[in-house]
């Protein structure tokens, strides 16, 4: 199960880390080869499927990188070079 399904009490009150980045990143990529796949044969709904559990993986990564942009734009620059 993708990790991105996270339950909404609990968005934005955890930060992902580089690992889970990371793993979301490597999920994606075979819910992208799973979509192309499955177009080949021809399965829209199969497909549409694993587009949508990507979309909803890429809207969490977009989320959490506009939420650590903030906190970088937020964080004083003395703080960041201790």
């Amino acid at each position: 199960m993708l990790v991105a399904f996270v339950p909404d009490w609990l968005r934005g009150s955890a930060e992902a880390d580089q690992e889970t980045t990371q793993r979301l990143l490597e999920e994606n990529e075979q819910l992208i080869g799973c979509t192309v796949e499955y177009q080949y044969k021809g399965r829209a709904s199969k497909c549409l499927q694993y587009w949508c559990v990507l979309r909803r993986s890429l809207i969490y990564l977009a989320t959490n990188a506009q939420a650590t942009a903030q906190n970088m734009k937020e964080t004083p620059v003395a703080l960041l070079k201790m």
